[in-house]
């Protein structure tokens, strides 16, 4: 026993390993003869939520949750020595995580163990329906585009109109209405405008995350005083990202303030704001070793499951006063940063998450077959 925990620890200090299990796609776990963790890489890690000097040492059943199927299945696999393979395994992690993998389990005798590889395929569905949502929402945005134009020409021949008309009636009383017009003209090409999106180019600079929500989070004690209970859990450890910091600011702003109108009948509302790291993450088609990943939490209500898919497109809300346009705004923000944003919604709990890239990226499609 001694002489393999001592292997385990050879393992440990060998950085050309430890680089090369980091690089991989797939999750790796190293157990040994008592399915103790005594190895994991950077996707194991971002897989299980957690990391690695976290849980080494520790039995596997202290970090799956009703794992009792899967411990029988690899004491199995310990004791035979037989390998095998087992799709769709549904793991719960803490915290209600739940992630759906295709596992390998090979053995080894020396030491003696078992090397379990894990493919996340909850990642790759949201990889191909994040795709697909991004073709629909890109579609959608042209279009919008193109008749926000056709819209703003006519406009401002309105407005014109309406402005030689006021100055050349006699009436006060009569002016009101061309007032009216000029007033709703203007109104509407802000409107459009804003269904266009930031057009200013991006003015790139190395950005703290935390000034950002703290930034917001000022702005919104103002705007909504201090009924909103505000919990801020930030890493301390996490490096700039290049980014824009006023477009930036206003990206976060609009999740956090649309979080502050749904929870106008909450009791007790409450907004986490969270950064991390995530490791070996993939945008687009594009997989980043680590990126900056900020949720925004509320306890509000939920969204309805068949809202989810629409939320990030123009012109929808859930509320009735709404102009379903700052999910779109801040989408569009995050794209031109190269970053990606998703909402997770269940009874309670209610998190938009970004995704900024500290560094680029690499082919997705490529990199897998690298690794295989």
């Amino acid at each position: 026993m001694n002489q393999a925990k001592q292997t385990y620890k050879d393992h440990l200090k060998n950085p050309a390993l430890s680089g090369l299990l980091d690089s991989l796609v797939t999750a790796v776990i190293l157990l040994d003869e008592d399915l103790r963790v005594r190895l994991v890489n950077a996707s194991a890690e971002s897989l299980l939520h957690i990391s690695a000097s976290q849980i080494n040492g520790d039995s596997l059943d202290q970090i799956i949750i009703k794992s009792d199927d899967l411990i029988k299945s690899l004491q199995g696999a310990l004791d035979n020595g037989q390998p095998f393979t087992a799709r769709d395994i549904r793991l719960q992690l803490p915290e209600s995580v739940v992630e759906q993998i295709d596992l390998t389990v090979t053995n080894f005798e020396r030491p003696r163990g078992l090397l379990l590889e894990m493919h996340p395929t909850s990642r790759l569905n949201a990889i191909s329906q994040n795709s697909s949502l991004e073709s629909q929402q890109e579609t959608t945005r042209s279009l919008i585009r193109g008749l926000a134009h056709e819209v703003k020409n006519p406009l401002g021949g309105i407005r014109g109109a309406a402005q030689l008309l006021d100055r050349a009636l006699p009436s006060e009383e009569l002016q009101e209405y061309t007032q009216i017009i000029i007033a709703e003209a203007d109104r509407l090409r802000d409107l459009v405008d804003r269904m266009l999106g930031p057009w200013q180019p991006l003015t790139l600079k190395p950005v703290i995350i935390a000034e950002i929500a703290d930034r917001v989070i000022n702005i919104l004690n103002v705007e909504f005083g201090p009924n909103i209970n505000w919990l801020r859990d930030y890493d301390p450890s996490l490096p700039t990202v290049e980014g824009d910091q006023d477009q930036l600011i206003q990206s976060v702003l609009n999740i956090a303030r649309n979080a502050c109108e749904a929870m106008v009948n909450t009791n007790n509302p409450k907004i986490t704001i969270k950064t991390r790291v995530s490791r070996q993450f993939t945008i687009g088609n594009k997989r980043h070793k680590s990126v900056l990943q900020l949720d925004v939490s509320n306890n509000g209500p939920s969204i309805e499951p068949n809202f989810i898919e629409q939320i990030f497109f123009p012109m929808i809300s859930t509320r009735a006063n709404g102009s379903g346009l700052g999910l779109s705004i801040t989408q569009n923000i995050i794209s031109r940063h190269e970053g990606a944003v998703q909402v997770n919604s269940k009874t309670g709990i209610t998190t938009f998450s970004i995704f900024l890239p500290f560094s680029p990226a690499v082919n997705e499609v490529q990199q897998i077959g690298t690794n295989k």
